[in-house]
Formats: C-alpha cells, sequence, structure tokens
C-alpha cells in the first residue's frame, strides 16, 4: 500500500507541474532587477576559476531540479526535523556546488532583494556553465517561482542511469518532453564525473550469460573494470567523456564506439529514432546544439513554485 501511495503522490505531483511556458519572459527582470544575469554570471565564472567542475554540478542540479515539482529550486531547500529533502535523497547526494547559487543569491538579494527568485538563478547559473565550458548560449525564459515543498522520496521520479529507452520515454513524455528532448538533454553528460555505483551493473555480474554489458567496447569495459573492482572506493569513478569540462558532442562519437558509461547512455541506439539523432549530433555539433539550446529552454520551463524565497535553502 505504501508503494501504491507513494506512485500516486508522484503522479500527482507531475500532474501539478505547469505547462512549459507558463508565465515566462526573457525580459522579466528588465525593469526589476537588470543586473540579475550579470551577477549570477560572475558568481558561476568565479566559481569555476577555482574548480573546473562546477559547470557539470550546476546543469545537473539544474536537471534534478527541473524533473521533481518543476523548475521550483526545490532540490536547493535544506533538510529540516523530521523531512528529508530532495538533495538529501538517493540520487542527488553526490550533487555539490550549491554555494555557487547561494552566493549569487546573497548578492542579487543585497541589490534587488526579494525580486529573483532562486530557482531563475539555478536556470540562468546552468546557462552560464554550459557557456564557460565551450558551449552555446540562449536567452532563458524568467519569472519562475520557488517551491514550498521538498522532499527526498520523489526523487524517485528521476531518471535512473540503468533506465531502458521505455523507461527512459515514459520519464520524459510525463514532464512534457519528447524523445527529441530526450537525446539532446542526453548531451549533457558531455561534462562531469560519474561514481562507479552509476555503472557498475554493465561491468559486473551484467546478466546470467555476460559478467560485461557486451555492447561496451572490450578495452573501455577492460579500463573501467580496473578503475572500479567489485569492492571499488566509494569516490572511485570515471569522467563521462574524453573532454568532461568541454561542452562538446563527444559524448554522442563515444555512444557510438561503444564507450559511453551507462546503460541508458547505450540505450539511445536500442530503437531507429533515437539512434539516428545520436548520429546526427556525432557527426554535427552545430545540429546538437541547436536541439540542446531548444531542449533546455522547453525543460526549463516546466514551472511549479509559488514564492520567492529570500533565502535558497529554506522557504520564507
Amino acid at each position: 500500500m505504501a508503494v501504491i501511495v507513494a506512485f500516486l503522490s508522484s503522479v500527482l505531483v507531475i500532474l501539478s507541474m505547469s505547462s512549459p511556458g507558463n508565465a515566462l519572459s526573457q525580459n522579466y527582470y528588465d525593469q526589476t532587477c537588470p543586473s540579475a544575469e550579470s551577477i549570477i554570471r560572475d558568481a558561476v565564472r568565479a566559481a569555476t576559476t577555482k574548480d573546473k567542475t562546477v559547470p557539470a554540478a550546476l546543469l545537473r542540479m539544474h536537471f534534478h531540479d527541473c524533473f521533481v515539482r518543476g523548475c521550483d529550486a526545490s532540490v536547493l531547500l535544506s533538510s529540516k526535523g523530521k523531512n528529508t529533502a530532495e538533495k538529501d535523497g538517493p540520487p542527488n547526494v553526490s550533487l555539490h556546488s550549491f554555494y555557487v547559487i547561494h552566493s549569487a543569491k546573497k548578492r542579487v538579494e543585497a541589490k534587488c532583494p526579494g525580486v529573483v527568485s532562486c530557482a531563475d538563478i539555478l536556470a540562468l547559473a546552468a546557462r552560464d556553465a554550459v557557456v564557460l565550458s565551450g558551449g552555446p548560449s540562449w536567452d532563458v525564459p524568467k519569472g519562475r517561482k520557488d517551491g514550498r515543498t521538498s522532499n527526498a522520496i520523489e526523487t524517485r521520479q528521476l531518471p535512473a542511469p540503468f533506465f531502458n529507452i521505455s523507461q527512459l520515454q515514459q520519464s520524459f513524455a510525463q514532464r512534457g518532453l519528447s524523445m527529441d528532448d530526450l537525446v539532446a538533454l542526453s548531451g549533457g553528460h558531455t561534462l562531469g564525473f560519474s561514481h562507479c555505483s552509476s555503472f557498475r551493473n554493465r561491468i559486473h555480474n551484467f546478466d546470467t550469460t555476460h559478467d560485461v554489458d557486451p555492447s561496451l567496447h572490450p578495452s573501455f569495459a577492460a579500463s573501467l573494470k580496473s578503475i572500479c573492482p567489485k569492492n571499488s572506493a566509494k569516490n572511485a569513478g570515471s569522467p563521462m567523456d574524453t573532454s568532461s569540462t568541454t561542452f562538446d558532442n563527444t559524448y554522442y562519437k563515444l555512444i557510438l564506439q561503444g564507450r559511453s558509461l551507462f546503460s541508458s547512455d547505450q540505450a539511445l541506439l536500442t530503437i531507429p529514432k533515437t539512434k539516428n539523432l545520436v548520429s546526427k549530433f556525432a557527426t554535427s555539433k552545430e545540429a546538437f546544439e541547436k536541439a540542446f539550446v531548444k531542449s533546455m529552454i522547453k525543460m526549463s520551463s516546466i514551472t511549479g513554485g509559488q514564492e520567492v524565497r529570500k533565502d535558497c535553502r529554506v522557504v520564507n
């Protein structure tokens, strides 16, 4: 019964999220806080100069925020009392660089108190992270509100690295996102690092017939096994691709070579629609960037909040 209640709760949360594009505007802060974007950009740039892993962290944080309750900064709320917040849920314990958002928020509040939402700051910071990594820029629609609810149990809604194509399609469709969006947004895996736990299923006891996923290139599988033996250290892992601090289309090239980390990456080759898109993006960085920008705007426009928090860690 508890599982059924949790599932129904998740469905209700998804259905309650506003449709993409609701009440957002590219010039939302032009009159009320015109310096907001430059303040946020400076905060992201300063943090990235000191730590090259920041862009990947901010992009992933924004994605994880939008897929639970919409882009409402619920991922930024701290656990309190008996409530365990999203950021402390199993899929999110490896999220980091929250300090970048909190720093930007503090500076924006000093300039324009009570005006700019944490959700907008996170959406803008994710865009700036992509740009600072060599990727495309775009005008971010603004006007999101911050949510007042954050529950770790709802992080179960996040697509998992072991999902097959049907599970991925369902997860994205529930949020109004298409198969095109799925393939384009998966390109965010061009940035960052993954712990062994996210791809161990492919290199140890894969199925009753194979110890290693046969879709993995043999030499790549061997290197992953050396990095991640069965009893590997908690923090062991691998870069997401061979240029993991540069936003490019290498991720798609590696999928075609059998050198992607996640089962969910490899799953993109299992049906013609998504396989053709992988091939297209592997061939053309320009085509990937155009699709990524379109899908990021679509995903980041899923709204669901109610207020503008003064502090991103707590509700007003």
